[in-house]
């Protein structure tokens, strides 16, 4: 069994594959093969799973006028020929995605091939990638049934969320980190590929924020600035030990990507959510606002008072966090691997069968 997955550019549509990677690879003979882009993070990510890597040409199609479209349009062509020479060689009995422009020209030569497809709708809003790829797919997944007014006949899976996430160890973080038992624990994160918005809101913050609680910051690959304060430990990236971190916090500070609102929704952590202005994530973000599952703030409304404000705020209302730790789990399925990878085996099954 040969299975093709497919993300990348951010690490948005990359982490809900790893977990299926984990659950079928567990359970099944099979062999794996990613395809992502060229200068994407992703390549060092899948890596450290053992998973190959092969990349394609990539573009982006924007929903509003740019010349940028003509030129990606060609790089997506480019993509789509590359993917038919690709998929001749591997015959993969399955291609799956979870979103992302890299994955569109790929689905479209695994159709144009007669090679089934998968695509895996995280967000509450779809994007244009998965509109482009849904009607070529086999079968569409979704995380909500919310999804269904956009794909009528999808499954209902909810969002596979990796193995490891499920198995951090608080007491670690305190101990290898020197932590301070007695305050809390605020682990701040603006997305795989950093959040410039929010690290200098950071910036601006920790002196006040280190009089009320301790802080991990994840600022991004190349994000990094020297700040020097009590109670504050920055890095720009963390793949091992992310576990323990997202386990010892009592806050978790974040865009509203849906990969890392899952991997926090079945650790029942609350969340402070600063969505991507003008994108797919405010609709996230207001979901779990509007499931009191999360506290929604809107980045062009904050500055340093009113983000130490609200983080005081916060910590300061027991009532609050585990009204905001019990909703957050009601949202998210720890299930979402299975069932994704139970959908999975059966079109791969249906295949060989010939039914």
């Amino acid at each position: 069994m040969k299975i093709i997955l497919s993300g990348g550019g951010t690490f948005g549509s990359v982490s809900p594959l790893i977990a299926l990677y984990q659950e079928i690879s567990g359970k099944n003979p099979a062999e794996f093969v990613w395809v992502g882009t060229k200068n994407g993070q992703e390549r060092e990510f899948v890596s450290n799973y053992g998973i190959d890597f092969y990349s394609i040409s990539s573009g982006k199609l924007r929903r509003y006028f740019s010349w940028q479209n003509f030129f990606d349009f060609f790089k997506i062509l480019a993509g789509f020929f590359q993917s038919v020479k690709f998929l001749k060689k591997h015959k993969p009995d399955l291609v799956i995605t979870a979103g992302g422009f890299v994955s569109v020209p790929l689905v479209w030569a695994a159709y144009f091939l007669k090679i089934p497809s998968l695509c895996h709708q995280q967000d509450i809003r779809p994007g244009l990638a998965n509109k482009l790829m849904a009607p070529f797919a086999e079968t569409v997944t979704v995380t909500f049934e919310k999804s269904f007014s956009d794909f009528k006949e999808a499954v209902l899976t909810g969002n596979p969320v990796r193995k490891e996430i499920l198995s951090g160890f608080k007491e670690k973080v305190y101990q290898d980190l020197n932590l301070d038992p007695s305050a809390a624990l605020v682990l701040i994160l603006g997305g795989g590929t950093g959040s410039a918005a929010i690290n200098n809101l950071v910036y601006d913050s920790i002196a006040d924020l280190a009089n009320f609680c301790q802080v991990i910051h994840i600022t991004g690959k190349g994000k990094a600035v020297k700040v020097f304060s009590r109670r504050y430990l920055q890095y720009e990236f963390v793949q091992r030990g992310l576990n323990d971190m997202m386990a010892a916090a009592d806050l978790i500070v974040c865009r509203a990507s849906m990969s890392l609102l899952s991997e926090a929704a079945v650790l029942k952590k609350p969340c402070v959510v600063i969505p991507l202005p003008n994108s797919h994530q405010e609709e996230n973000a207001l979901y779990f606002h509007k499931n009191n599952a999360a506290v929604y703030l809107k980045e062009d409304e904050l500055d340093k008072t009113a983000f130490v404000s609200a983080l005081e705020r916060i910590l300061s209302d027991k009532s609050l966090l585990i009204n905001l730790s019990r909703n957050v789990s009601k949202l998210m399925s720890a299930e979402g691997a299975k069932n994704l990878a139970e959908v999975a085996l059966k079109i791969i099954r249906t295949k060989k069968h010939g039914l």
